[in-house]
């Protein structure tokens, strides 16, 4: 991944997406900005899902200088870049957009951030356990690279379409192949049994809809992980302590994310563990 010194004269950054007023991103990257000595202004775009192309070029024109990218632009994203990183080809998917002299640079953050928050913060590690991915959207795209090269036994992904996970998973065979995970895709209603760790990256937290694979999916004392947070994230969490698992919500990931993001547009890497203490304590009060 090239990471270029920053432009003086370039401080204006963005979340775009549909929807975005919830997003904790401005607030993040303020924190970061404070941290590292950063100047930066950060702004919400929400744009409708035709609008998507024609938002980051009025952005472009109004001086930004890179952006960060949520649900459903990811794929979008990605077409849109003039060039993209290798974890972002990989993913088809871009979450991270930098404008560089010959366009927007593609980069896809999310797979490890995910991954620095299971190590680092969950003090989970991947090598050697069974992993059940759910989703194969953009999320799913993003994370499922940088999970095979943490080396689990077994990763099974499943989604509400087989053939759209068989599609991701045939894009990454080659790097599962290489790492010495047996990667594999299920039928989402008998994905199989007792994983060491779930990861939900399907919408069905953010639709309001139910936990999507059934009980027997989680090992006694499993992770299981939503990469959504705060209210939508609650019933899969509820879900997972019902049945003795440890639940997580996406919180941690969407600040290491971030901090991977910053690296790319400004070549210095904050720390999360603070910002992301400070998240916490403002939703468990409300805020």
């Amino acid at each position: 991944m090239s990471i270029h010194p920053p432009d003086p004269a370039a401080r204006r950054y963005a979340v775009i997406g549909h929807p975005v007023a919830h997003s904790r991103s401005p607030f993040i990257h303020a924190a970061f900005a404070a941290q590292t000595g950063v100047a930066i202004e950060y702004e919400r775009i929400d744009c409708a899902a035709d609008g998507f192309a024609a938002a980051v070029r009025a952005f472009a024109d109004g001086g930004g200088a890179g952006c960060n990218i949520t649900v459903p632009f990811k794929f979008e994203a990605a077409a849109l870049a003039a060039t993209c990183t290798a974890r972002a080809r990989l993913a088809g998917a871009v979450n991270t957009l930098r404008l560089d002299r010959g366009g927007w640079l593609g980069d896809n953050t999310d797979g490890c951030g995910l991954l620095r928050d299971l190590e680092v913060h969950a003090g989970c590690s991947l090598a050697g356990r069974h992993v059940l991915l759910i989703g194969a959207g953009g999320a799913a795209a993003g994370v499922l690279g940088p999970l095979l090269q943490a080396r689990p036994r077994l990763l099974v992904l499943v989604n509400r379409s087989a053939a759209r996970a068989q599609a991701l998973a045939q894009r990454h065979a080659e790097l599962a192949h290489a790492a010495g995970v047996d990667l594999q895709t299920a039928a989402i209603e008998e994905p199989g049994r007792a994983f060491d760790l779930v990861i939900n990256a399907s919408a069905s937290s953010l639709q309001g809809a139910g936990v999507p694979v059934p009980d027997c999916v989680l090992a006694p004392q499993a992770l299981a992980v939503d990469l959504m947070y705060g209210a939508a994230a609650q019933p899969f969490l509820d879900w997972a302590a019902r049945l003795g698992a440890r639940g997580r919500d996406g919180l941690g990931m969407l600040v290491e994310q971030a901090a991977e993001a910053f690296l790319v547009w400004h070549g210095v890497r904050p720390d999360g563990a603070a910002v992301l203490q400070t998240l916490r304590e403002q939703l468990a009060g409300g805020r």
